[in-house]
């Protein structure tokens, strides 16, 4: 049997590529940084072709440094940042423009004028009428590139997210597709209908012809015959979604969150898709010719970025793991709350004009307090979003795994479990993104006979379970809903 799954990782910051064994372990690994372009305020773009020659280093850096061979590859595995948006000439194989970042807001005013639309959107997609979604993006392409929507009407356009785009170019030209969970983000796909919307492509005024063929998360995309005529793409999926797999998140209830930059929730909610009216996403999770998983998705703003902010805004701590240091020189916050809302808040509360509030500040309040309260922030908003997906599922969740470089700290950790009322579990790969596309890859050629190998694969490194006593941790919930409340009632106009 091959020695490797090969997993490729393309995100908003960097490319990598990892090598996986038979045990789920992470051996080797190369990276290279992407740079974002940003030409006008809150738009931001990237090099499609940078993307592209930034996967073919790393993937060439890893069997280099494994001092392997494509003979000692089982499969490839590709996740991607997810929304962001190509496009591309179908003759000539050359993009027409920048891809547009999943961060970007340069079709705001596209999303605003179809604001009437919200509720017929969410009803086929799940999803929330966004500039963070494909569908607006591709229409600003088409709008400014000159001659643009004219070459899409003739079907000499190809639009994909990352995935698409690098599996192009990874067979020649030979694979134009996507998986479900990344056509799903694009708010053209109908998630109950399981195809591309003929409604939607009209309110968008975008051409079928355009969009790439949909197949399984667990499926033959075809030969990566760029870099050898053997070895097959057998697994692909968004980001998130390929992070609820490498948790092995496989039955309903079973959650996870990532803590970085931001903080992304996602939990399995089973074979049926939900519609959510407190703000959660409904998204595809994954899926095989045995059927389709569904998850919830929640997301908080502000999760790592906090940490970086009492670093290099208020200097009073020298690095991210100082942040633990320091937080456990004092008991508790002292009735102190921070709500981290720099950029707005999200899941439930979609606020954007609310911003960064702290509460309960006295002449005794300390520095450790603060770093301590910045830290809860971040696990308060965290169980907002849990609290929402308990009540909108009802169903019981048994659960929460993390990864995510916060994850290192223990204090956050610890308070997670205690307010959330669950066990917090940490897995030894904490590349989770990258192990759920090798999953995925992996159950397709052979490589892990089944479900059962995956789940002994993945194994964790810690635990945390609930400590403080629950009427203490409710009364501190309580705080924080009121220092929510306050902040949201400021506006700085």
């Amino acid at each position: 049997m091959k020695k490797f799954i090969l997993a490729i990782d393309q995100g908003t910051t960097s490319s990598r590529a990892i090598l996986f064994d038979h045990q789920g372990k992470y051996t080797y690994s190369a990276q290279r940084e992407v740079q974002c372009i940003y030409p006008n305020e809150g738009w931001v773009e990237e090099d499609p072709i940078e993307l592209w020659v930034s996967v073919v280093d790393v993937v060439n850096e890893v069997l280099i440094k494994a001092g392997a061979t494509w003979d000692d590859v089982d499969s490839i595995g590709i996740t991607n940042q997810r929304e962001t948006t190509i496009v591309w000439d179908k003759k000539t194989g050359k993009p027409i423009y920048n891809a547009i970042v999943w961060q970007s807001r340069q079709s705001l005013e596209i999303c605003e004028k179809l604001m009437d639309k919200k509720p017929f959107i969410h009803a086929k997609t799940g999803l929330l009428i966004n500039p963070y979604f494909s569908a607006s993006k591709i229409r600003w392409i088409l709008d400014n590139v000159g001659g643009a929507q004219e070459k899409a009407n003739r079907g000499e356009l190809l639009f994909g997210t990352v995935d698409t785009w690098l599996i192009y170019k990874m067979t020649n030209g030979k694979t134009f597709a996507t998986d479900s969970t990344n056509a799903s983000r694009t708010m053209l796909y109908n998630i109950f209908d399981l195809k591309w919307d003929d409604e939607l492509l009209k309110l968008f005024n975008i051409p079928k012809s355009m969009l790439p063929e949909v197949k399984y998360s667990i499926d033959d995309y075809g030969i990566s015959s760029y870099f050898s005529d053997k070895v097959h793409i057998y697994g692909v999926a968004g980001d998130q979604q390929a992070s609820l797999f490498g948790h092995t998140c496989f039955e309903p209830g079973e959650s996870k969150n990532t803590y970085g930059t931001g903080c992304f929730m996602l939990m399995n909610i089973g074979d049926k898709p939900i519609l959510s009216s407190k703000g959660l996403l409904t998204t595809i999770a994954w899926s095989s010719p045995k059927g389709v998983k569904y998850a919830f998705e929640g997301s908080v703003f502000i999760g790592g970025s906090a940490i970086q902010w009492l670093r290099d805004g208020l200097k009073i701590i020298k690095d991210a793991p100082d942040s633990e240091v320091v937080a456990s020189k004092c008991e508790d916050s002292g009735g102190v709350y921070l709500v981290p809302a720099f950029v707005g808040l999200g899941t439930p509360y979609w606020d954007d004009e609310v911003r960064g509030s702290v509460f309960g500040i006295t002449r005794a309040t300390t520095k450790y307090q603060l770093v301590r309260a910045t830290l809860e922030g971040i696990a308060f908003q965290v169980k907002d979003v849990f609290d929402v997906m308990k009540q909108e599922s009802n169903i019981k969740i048994k659960s929460l795994q993390v990864d995510g470089g916060a994850t290192a700290n223990s204090i956050l950790m610890q308070f997670q479990s205690d307010i959330c009322r669950i066990e917090i579990k940490k897995p030894e790969v904490v590349e989770t993104t990258a192990l759920g596309v090798a999953f995925l890859a992996g159950l397709k050629s052979g490589y892990f006979k089944n479900v059962d190998e995956v789940y002994e694969a993945h194994k964790y490194q810690a635990h945390y379970k609930p400590k403080m006593l629950a009427r203490v941790a409710s009364d501190k919930c309580r705080g924080w809903s009121k220092a929510v409340a306050a902040a949201r009632t400021f506006r700085n106009d």
